[in-house]
């Protein structure tokens, strides 16, 4: 392990609430071993900004990691050359150009049905009845998953995103992970013969069709779906909460004197959906008067570098005005996230604003409490609310 300071947490506690334990460790450790993740934490904006690019060092490629283990060698566990492959490769399904082209009209249309579905009933969890199917449908369009559910994809990704983040070892997460990978083999190989004979501009179609060897395809496919659903679904949620919370700062919205884009963005730096991405190092470094040694596990904490004191004036506040282009909640450097026009379109572009304008008058439902839970992804765990029924 390296040399940075010991410092041991509460998992409990950092699950239910990271960001005093990370507030601490900015202040006073700001790379710390902490052995009840058997990783030294990187918690400082600037520290992660240097180290995320230095690849030959902080490797992505973790051959023993739990995500490469339990989902297969996707493109997020490669570096250099290989990782550029097959981000190009993916590029065609996922650029700005096809996400204005395509998917955001069907995005749009999945959140229209929903909505429609939903005005009527007066209340409901926004997070189980808006956010989770309006990112699970708009995920089926981006995979090409078509014969599944929006059920099973957010079940699929609960249970991957659990496994890659069991760094406690717990053998009920892992089965369940398995669970869900087998059946994601099961609807791609349902689905490649469909694809192949209708060509669209799915991630699954643009891979086949490039000769990518299958199981990239599937460690791809998975890594979308690891991500891609549980990001935009908490986003959603969890912007809609925080502009409820903040009625004025709803208002400027509403008034269009700040776009919803920019509301989305300032929720995914003080929330964010992603809190971590894990390094291995490859070779000894020295680094801020800290020794790493080869396979050291190190994590670049993002959820921390977006509350960074030093870089966000009152970095605890939510402000939909806040200059938010120094926030890593897509992360930096090479791995940027490929998705994030498409996340940006569904959250801000559609589901904000219709969700705002089909749904009048909608508030928060103050008879029930607002939970939150996770520190590597970290999401409300419910979102009840009410409008004025049939209205919408």
């Amino acid at each position: 392990m390296s040399s940075a300071p010991r410092v041991e947490i509460d998992l409990q506690e950092f699950w239910r609430d990271p960001y005093p334990m990370l507030a601490r460790l900015r202040a006073e450790a700001p790379i710390a071993y902490v052995p009840e993740l058997g990783s030294t934490l990187l918690t400082r904006h600037d520290d992660i900004m240097i180290c995320e690019k230095q690849i030959d060092i902080f490797s992505s490629d973790q051959p023993a990691g739990l995500m490469t283990r339990l989902m297969g060698h996707n493109m997020m566990r490669k570096d250099g050359a290989a990782h550029m492959a097959e981000r190009k490769v993916i590029l065609p399904a996922m650029s700005p150009k096809t996400v204005t082209q395509i998917w955001t009209a069907a995005f749009q249309a999945h959140a229209d049905r929903i909505l429609a579905g939903l005005a009527a009933a007066g209340r409901a969890d926004l997070c189980r009845d808006l956010a989770l199917p309006l990112s699970g449908e708009c995920l089926k369009e981006l995979t090409g998953l078509a014969n599944i559910t929006y059920q099973e994809m957010d079940a699929w990704s609960q249970a991957m995103i659990d496994g890659i983040a069991n760094y406690v070892g717990d053998p009920e997460v892992e089965r369940r992970c398995d669970a869900a990978t087998a059946s994601i083999d099961r609807a791609i190989d349902e689905m490649v013969p469909v694809v192949e004979r209708h060509p669209n501009a799915s991630l699954l179609s643009v891979m086949l069709a490039s000769g990518m060897k299958r199981d990239s395809v599937r460690a791809n496919v998975k890594l979308a779906i690891s991500g891609g659903q549980n990001e935009p679904r908490d986003a959603i949620a969890g912007t809609i909460w925080a502009l409820l919370a903040h009625p004025r700062q709803l208002a400027l919205l509403r008034e269009g004197k700040v776009p919803w884009l920019q509301a989305f963005e300032e929720y995914a730096r003080w929330i964010s959906p992603i809190g971590m991405s894990p390094r291995r190092i490859a070779r000894p470094w020295r680094f801020k008067g800290i020794d790493f040694a080869p396979e050291d596990r190190v994590f670049f904490m993002f959820g921390s570098a977006n509350r960074d004191e030093s870089v966000f004036e009152h970095a605890d506040r939510f402000d939909v005005t806040r200059d938010t282009a120094k926030s890593v909640a897509f992360g930096a450097g090479p791995h940027f996230c490929a998705g994030a026009w498409a996340s940006r379109a569904m959250v801000a572009e559609v589901a904000l604003p219709s969700a705002f304008a089909r749904l009048e008058g909608l508030r928060l439902d103050e008879t029930q409490p607002i939970r939150f839970g996770g520190w590597a992804f970290r999401g409300l765990l419910g979102l009840p609310a009410a409008w004025e029924a049939g209205r919408g």
